[in-house]
């Protein structure tokens, strides 16, 4: 098949690499002669939820949850999003990352906290829920934090290895819950009967199974992405690109790294 146009990423996202990367695609697309379009990171998360699956619906719900992002968007008939809710300080992703760094588990954080967690109880420790106020679809995770920290606190050495388990069970219970009944009240309110849930965090197994659980009971149609399109790829931004380009929506050649860049959704329709 022949390449008929490049897509990059043009934010948000660190500056150093943006820059490399749409400069790359820059000179590509120019040596090559063929279209250019700048897709934003969120966009490309939220395209991943049509990769494997391109027939899921609209209007849905997606919950874009990543080590920068938590947000919640009603994406409609045509394609268009519209932000319902989002984390007022840490990321879900954050949140998991920093967990992890007070229970010594490492970096990446996610990822070593969900392999402890399924050694553990979920119920062993009562971490807080992030409430905001009634009927928010806003999250917040640093009082959950703090929580941990003070846990911690009052533990030795010999407890924190004994309980290590419960604890990243629990702390990670009180994460992925609050993600699913915010999400699942988005669908509600919203009148929507689908829920895509992409992003890094959507990899987490805790989250999958808790929200396949839901979706169930729910009668819900769910996406989450294969463990291969949850975190960032290039398969995700060139579904967002295809759209665009099909869209007409090219970019300059002049075209810089927005290291701060707004999600534009411009997609108009599922990216299969």
């Amino acid at each position: 098949m022949d390449l008929t146009g490049i897509a990059v990423t043009q934010g948000p996202g660190l500056a150093g690499s943006l820059l490399v990367g749409v400069n790359y695609a820059k000179a590509l697309a120019y040596a090559l002669d063929i279209p250019l379009v700048g897709v934003s990171h969120l966009e490309g998360h939220i395209a991943s939820a049509w990769l494997q699956d391109p027939a899921f619906p609209l209007p849905c719900v997606v919950l874009v949850v990543s080590g920068g992002h938590t947000h919640l968007y009603y994406k409609d008939i045509t394609g268009q999003c519209r932000l319902l809710g989002a984390t007022r300080d840490d990321a879900a992703g954050e949140a998991f990352d920093k967990g992890a760094q007070l229970l010594e588990l490492g970096f990446p954080g996610g990822p070593a906290v969900d392999r402890l967690a399924r050694l553990g109880n979920p119920e062993a420790i009562p971490f807080p829920r992030s409430s905001i106020r009634k009927g928010s679809l806003d999250f917040s995770f640093s009082g959950l934090k703090t929580a941990l920290l003070y846990r911690l606190q009052k533990m030795d050495k010999q407890a924190r290895a004994a309980q290590a388990a419960d604890l990243a069970a629990s702390y990670q219970e009180a994460i992925v819950a609050v993600l699913v009944e915010k999400s699942i009240a988005a669908v509600r309110s919203s009148g929507a009967c689908a829920l895509a849930v992409v992003g890094g965090v959507s990899a987490n197994s805790r989250l999958r199974a808790l929200l396949q659980q839901r979706a169930l009971s729910e009668s819900l149609q769910l996406s989450i992405p294969p463990l291969a399109y949850c975190t960032d790829n290039a398969a995700m931004i060139a579904a967002a690109g295809r759209q665009a380009l099909l869209d007409g929506l090219y970019a300059p050649l002049d075209i810089d790294a927005k290291a701060s860049l707004a999600c534009s959704f411009s997609l108009s329709g599922p990216t299969g």
